[in-house]
């Protein structure tokens, strides 16, 4: 039996502390921030009008407010996340919606399952260097023409750098660099954005469209 690594764990009981605490904060943000809504919007646009299918999974839903942001954008959503009790919080809140207990890089579908991913700051806590399967999970549960959407902290111009994420700590990325990981695990590259922090903010953030051929 595989032991799970330890940074699972240590992330699925952090964010299980503050699930509440998380969930109050977290309500409403996507208010405040048009070009996020565009993103996610653009994703909506290009998994509605592709060939893969629109059943679309967010991994790392926390509390579940962006799946619920997916599913008026019309997707037919459902959401996963580590910790048991922000699933709790998710199922609560969108009891119209599915949400699912589950690890990112060992998902319970099957190949070509999905039209689309929203990986929505959810790879933010994976050591660099255990990052690369959860791309490649993430090409075997996606149909070809399927999109993933990730959203991450950009390292402004400087190296992949960890930093004290308020929850449990987490990396910042070069753009450039997680891009070239993702291209690596087969995806290709639609486009970014990147925006500068908001008064309320710390880092720059970033967003990559990719897509599976």
């Amino acid at each position: 039996m595989t032991e799970t690594p330890s940074y699972l764990t240590t992330t699925a009981d952090a964010y299980d502390a503050i699930a509440v605490v998380y969930a109050e904060f977290a309500q409403g943000a996507l208010d405040r921030q048009p070009l996020d809504r565009a993103a996610l919007a653009a994703f909506a646009d290009f998994v509605l009008t592709g060939d893969a299918g629109t059943l679309v999974a967010e991994v790392g839903c926390g509390p579940g407010q962006t799946t619920a942001h997916l599913r008026d954008l019309g997707l037919d959503v459902f959401g996963i996340d580590l910790s048991a009790e922000m699933i709790k919080l998710a199922r609560e809140a969108q009891p119209d919606l599915r949400f699912e207990v589950g690890s990112m890089d060992a998902l319970d579908l099957a190949d070509g399952a999905l039209g689309g991913i929203l990986s929505w700051y959810s790879v933010i806590h994976v050591p660099p260097q255990d990052l690369p399967p959860y791309f490649t999970e993430f090409h075997r549960v996606l149909a070809p023409g399927g999109h993933l959407l990730l959203g991450f902290f950009e390292s402004e111009g400087g190296p992949l750098v960890s930093f004290d994420h308020k929850v449990t700590p987490a990396y910042r990325w070069p753009i450039d660099d997680l891009a070239e990981l993702v291209r690596a695990a087969g995806f290709v590259e639609v486009g970014r954005i990147l925006r500068e922090p908001q008064e309320d903010e710390r880092f720059r953030r970033g967003c990559l469209l990719m897509h599976r051929p």
